[in-house]
């Protein structure tokens, strides 16, 4: 080895001292390229790969739809929660699967019997007007007309009914109609918005004029064999996971998450086993696990991935409460260093808490980094704003149900989690981007273009570490400095 400065994986490691990602620092490589000659393409299981190795958690403050569409136009995936009805869950990875760049699929839609003060409480609170109009104000139902900034700019009385102010027979295009002839119609029309009809004249999506300006190719989309996004979805160990399972097949999830805290359990085997039997075409992420015979109990079941952590969520108390868990970065080392041997990827789960903490789970050995935290406060995660002291935030809680945290069933209730509030970070069009350049940095820095040459050089002891004292990682941080402003995002 050319530098044998610091310490390889296995020096570092395989100790007997569990460490977190801020105790070690990785060494810098030989820099002969640029950061955008870094490709990031990793396996998310060991048959789908994705072109950015970000995951999203399966949180109800985290991932419904809007948020796994953007996950998977960055090149990641989201995983959609199971805090919901079976109907329901389905019908959020509907809409993922559904979803054409550039064509809203899921547009807000009026009645004529809703009056103007109905688009008023819209505009303030998505900013946006142009509200198709239908005969029962849903959704594949007949357009009727469509209501814009000028039918209503100049109306003084705000509780007239919709129907005597809409433009009726608005221009239209058909169900099929590809994105840049839509794009055309809209700008030879000058109209803001297009609304998509089938042949009997229902409303099937939406097209603005706005959302084309933003909209563009995104070439790092994860997308299946029939070029529709990919989506993943979380299920319990429990016999309602079977129904949940033929709803998920039916609108076709490409991956299920097993959502565990403590994934080494019979229960476990017995529903990869039934997932594999039953549908062999969706992938299976099996976990929590934190040691090499947890994997290998769960590999040898037929899990395709394996998720990684046991409490070191920021809202996680599972290693306080049950005194059970391990050091994340140990876990994930560890984890990965077997699983590689058996050709199973492994998914880092929580203790991310900023862009260096990704690149450490992947230097480990990991392929892909889940982050609940980090996600929560972005516009596409659910939930709604709130100011608290003058800080615009959104809510953040433990897991995406009390099923996991929770035994239902027993008669006094442990929690292993906590709720709380996260910072707004604004959109993911801008915040993926940034996540996705700072890792391509990070690997620049290393002197590593892609992640087959880093897991390589992990395992070869190229890539090397040392751990970092308190002072150290202070050292490594803003101080000494009597104010200053913290960056949008770290």
């Amino acid at each position: 080895m050319e530098n044998m400065d610091g310490f390889s994986a296995e020096e570092t490691f395989l100790k007997n001292t569990g460490y977190t990602y801020n105790d070690f620092i990785i060494l810098p490589g030989f820099i002969d390229f640029a950061p955008d000659d870094v490709n990031l393409e990793t396996n998310l299981t060991r048959n789908i790969k994705i072109k950015s190795p970000l995951v999203s958690s399966p949180m109800d403050t985290v991932t419904e739809a809007e948020m796994a569409i953007s996950m998977a136009l960055w090149g990641g995936i989201g995983i959609i929660h199971y805090n919901n009805s079976p109907e329901k869950q389905a019908e959020e990875v509907s809409k993922v699967k559904r979803y054409e760049n550039g064509f809203i699929t899921n547009p807000l839609v009026l009645s004529p019997n809703h009056r103007i003060s109905d688009i008023d409480i819209i505009k303030a609170k998505y900013n946006f007007s142009g509200i198709p109009i239908t005969e029962d104000g849903k959704l594949n139902s007949k357009l009727v007309g469509i209501v814009t900034n000028r039918d209503i700019d100049f109306e003084k009385d705000r509780s007239k009914f919709l129907k005597d102010v809409m433009t009726p027979e608005p221009l239209t295009a058909e169900e099929g109609i590809t994105l840049s002839q839509a794009n055309q119609i809209l700008r030879s029309s000058k109209k803001g918005k297009l609304p998509i009809v089938d042949k009997q004249g229902r409303l099937v999506s939406l097209m603005s004029r706005n959302d084309l300006l933003k909209n563009r190719e995104f070439p790092l989309a994860s997308k299946d064999d029939k070029k529709q996004l990919r989506v993943g979805a979380a299920i319990s160990t429990k016999e309602e996971a079977k129904e949940r399972l033929a709803a998920l097949s039916e609108a076709g999830v490409d991956v299920v998450v097993i959502d565990s805290a403590q994934g080494n359990s019979v229960y476990q085997i017995e529903m990869i086993k039934f997932i594999k039997k039953n549908y062999p075409q969706i992938d299976v992420i099996g976990g929590n696990v934190v040691t090499e015979g947890q994997c290998r109990t769960l590999i040898d079941a037929g899990a395709d991935a394996l998720r990684i952590g046991m409490g070191p969520g920021s809202i996680c108390t599972t290693q306080t409460t049950m005194a059970v868990g391990r050091s994340q970065a140990t876990a994930v080392y560890r984890t990965a260093r077997y699983s590689a041997t058996r050709g199973i990827p492994v998914i880092a789960d929580g203790g991310i808490a900023n862009t260096g903490h990704i690149s450490k789970a992947l230097c480990l050995g990991a392929s892909a980094a889940m982050m609940g935290s980090m996600f929560a406060g972005t516009n596409e995660a659910p939930g709604e704003y709130f100011y608290e002291n003058g800080v615009r935030l959104k809510k953040y809680r433990g897991m995406a149900s009390n099923k996991r945290y929770f035994a239902e069933d027993a008669k006094i209730i442990v929690a292993q989690g906590v709720s709380g509030a996260v910072l707004d970070k604004g959109s993911m069009n801008d915040y993926a981007p940034y996540l996705i350049q700072s890792l391509k940095h990070s690997f620049q820095d290393m002197g590593i273009k892609d992640m087959y040459t880093l897991h390589k050089y992990l395992n070869s002891g190229d890539l090397r570490f040392e751990i970092r004292s308190p002072m150290a990682q202070r050292e490594g941080h803003v101080h000494d400095m009597y104010s200053y402003n913290e960056p949008k995002y770290m």
